[in-house]
């Protein structure tokens, strides 16, 4: 069965990729809700969230943020532990790319929890940070890809 792309433009749809990051990042991960929720998270900011559905269940989210006049910001990237391995995490930032181009941007920005490091270079991703940072108690890198 084909992932289904959803353009969150409702506050059920947004309350569904609010839940699974929470899943994957409140609960999984430890990372403070007060952290994770923030001034993009609603209807009306200047944020583009996207969800993933499969098999009749919400399954992924992400969303894309100006990071500066040319670039997008990748953020909020997850998939549920049951979705995993099954070509989500892909699907769901082609489709982030693909918005940042309608957007009419010419990078894609973002931070990688570094076990996710290699994944992101098989997509295309170039790490830019020199050493490892932190965010919420998580060792992230800097990665860049020009959007073609």
């Amino acid at each position: 069965m084909a992932a289904e792309i959803i353009n969150v433009t409702t506050e059920e749809q947004l309350r569904e990729a609010l839940d699974i990051r929470k899943e994957v990042f409140v609960i999984e991960q430890n990372v403070p809700l007060e952290m994770e929720i923030d001034e993009y998270d609603r209807l009306d900011a200047d944020a583009h969230h996207i969800l993933i559905k499969y098999e009749g269940e919400y399954a992924a989210t992400g969303r894309v943020t100006y990071y500066n006049k040319d670039s997008a910001k990748m953020q909020r990237i997850a998939v549920r532990k049951s979705f995993r391995s099954k070509g989500l995490g892909r699907v769901l930032l082609i489709a982030m790319e693909n918005q940042a181009r309608e957007l009419k941007l010419l990078n894609s920005v973002l931070d990688a929890q570094c076990h996710a490091e290699a994944f992101y270079n098989k997509l295309g991703y170039v790490t830019v940070s020199d050493e490892p940072f932190d965010d919420a108690g998580i060792p992230h890198v800097r990665m860049i890809k020009e959007l073609q």
